[in-house]
């Protein structure tokens, strides 16, 4: 079955035994969503008891908001997103790596938008967008209720390259959105800061349930895509043909054109907002590391001008910490870095993985290949590699080709016969790497200076080359597979 939006996404579920279900069980929005989800499959950083691959949830009945659904947990499983993406689980990198480098541009329709079925304006007497979303809070201490599953899509003021990513929105009024831009990390925050230094506002779509392929391939970052880079394009690769976008009713910019729900407005230049003006909780959303993120302060304001969307349309929302997050985020990290490695090296790290533990973007495990003497020291080079490729990376595990890096078990197999501390770790102290990591924070350590200041580490289980005889694992003998192909 192709799938082409969220609705032939899920019709491919709903063919998988065990991998969507649903309930008529009217649910609170307001934090009793999110924690009857870490309970069905939330999986990640999410604290236990969590099931690390649970279905995907569609929640039929939901409290205040008549006739509305939610969907959770859509990407939550690898088998689920290669499934998705129509390839092996354990290929999902690689797949994303060709597809970044050979991109299909987007298109603009002018042919009526299924996202546009049904039409909202704020000049609308009853336009609320606390009625018109069932926006759900994660936890009780949540800044408000958020959009966390939002592809937004804006154009550059002065070169028109256009790109799309994710970030989190907080509903603040019944026409106002926070969004969070971490400063010069993502190319939206670029474009907002340059139309502030024009003094004009920036046009933005926020697209909701849409294509898993856009919503994984908006998740890459520089150096892989850099500015002027339209994510859109990697899932019109994966795809084999252009997304399709839309313009929109009420701003001059585009839209995806069959997502199920698309906010219109403009990022106000120049107005700040604090994040939980209306809760005073002093967080905004469990963010991938586990932890509920501090309110930022310095949330940019959109004012919104329209809302569209199909009709009975499916609200998507995603657990910060959760294994969709890990989904989103690690599978790009995964192609940046081999993406890098086969130019710089080819053929010496056989695989990526971005490991669940560190939020799809903490830690990375590589695969390595030596085959000749001079190749002892490359597993090294790679790491170095991989953290110039993925600049927020702050550990790598080396292990050998014959180490199964989707098994935590048997990465720390390796680890636990292959490596010695003393001689295998390498720390390389005062970098850069990511905020949100509560122990890259000078009160943690002395040798931190400042918030986001981190110790890259690595740690090399591989073999020596010279010793690889003397580590070469039991042998056990071939078996005819489809003679025991019912227990296999």
């Amino acid at each position: 079955m192709v799938v082409n939006d969220l609705r032939s996404a899920l019709e491919v579920l709903r063919q998988m035994d065990g991998q969507l279900v649903e309930t008529d069980i009217e649910v609170d929005p307001e934090a009793e969503l999110a924690g009857v989800y870490r309970h069905v499959g939330a999986g990640g950083t999410v604290m236990r008891p969590t099931k690390i691959d649970g279905p995907a949830m569609i929640f039929n009945n939901i409290k205040n908001h008549k006739d509305a659904r939610v969907l959770i947990g859509l990407l939550a499983s690898r088998e689920r997103v290669a499934k998705l993406m129509d390839c092996r689980k354990e290929e999902l990198g690689k797949l994303l790596c060709r597809a970044a480098l050979n991109p299909i541009e987007p298109v603009v329709s002018e042919e009526k938008a299924p996202c546009q079925e049904v039409i909202h304006k704020v000049t609308d007497p009853d336009f609320d967008l606390f009625k018109l979303f069932p926006a759900p809070t994660n936890t009780p201490m949540d800044a408000g209720p958020y959009i966390t599953m939002g592809m937004c899509y804006a154009t550059h003021p002065d070169t028109g390259c256009s790109d799309v990513t994710i970030h989190r929105m907080c509903i603040q009024s019944k026409d106002e959105l926070s969004i969070f831009l971490q400063p010069g990390s993502r190319h939206i925050g670029v474009m907002a800061e340059r139309a502030t230094e024009l003094g004009q506002p920036l046009p933005i779509s926020i697209s909701i349930g849409v294509d898993p392929a856009i919503e994984v391939g908006s998740c890459f970052e520089p150096p892989t895509t850099p500015l002027g880079y339209n994510e859109l394009s990697i899932a019109g690769a994966i795809r084999k043909t252009p997304v399709v976008l839309a313009p929109c009713v009420s701003i001059k910019e585009n839209a995806i054109a069959n997502a199920e729900y698309v906010i219109e407005g403009e990022i106000q230049p120049g107005i700040r907002v604090v994040e939980d003006q209306n809760t005073h909780t002093g967080y905004a959303m469990p963010e991938f590391p586990g932890y509920n993120g501090l309110a930022s302060h310095e949330c940019w304001l959109i004012k919104v001008k329209a809302v569209t969307h199909r009709k009975n349309p499916i609200m998507q929302t995603v657990i910060g910490p959760s294994e969709e997050h890990v989904n989103l985020a690690g599978i790009p990290t995964e192609a940046s870095i081999y993406n890098m490695l086969e130019k710089a090296l080819p053929g010496k790290v056989t695989n990526v993985y971005a490991h669940p533990s560190g939020g799809g973007k903490y830690m990375a495990v590589l695969q390595c290949r030596k085959t000749v003497h001079t190749d002892e020291g490359k597993q090294r080079q790679a790491a170095l590699l991989a953290f110039s490729a993925f600049p927020e990376l702050k550990h790598v595990i080396l292990v050998d080709e014959d180490v199964d890096i989707f098994d935590t078990r048997d990465v720390l197999w390796a680890m636990n016969t292959r490596f010695q501390g003393d001689r295998d770790i390498i720390t390389i102290p005062g970098v850069r790497c990511h905020p949100l990591d509560p122990s890259s924070d000078p009160a943690y350590s002395q040798s931190i200076s400042d918030k986001g200041i981190s110790c890259k580490t690595i740690f090399d289980c591989t073999v020596p080359f010279e010793l690889k005889d003397k580590f070469a694992r039991a042998k056990f003998m071939d078996i005819d597979e489809e003679k025991w192909k019912d227990f296999i």
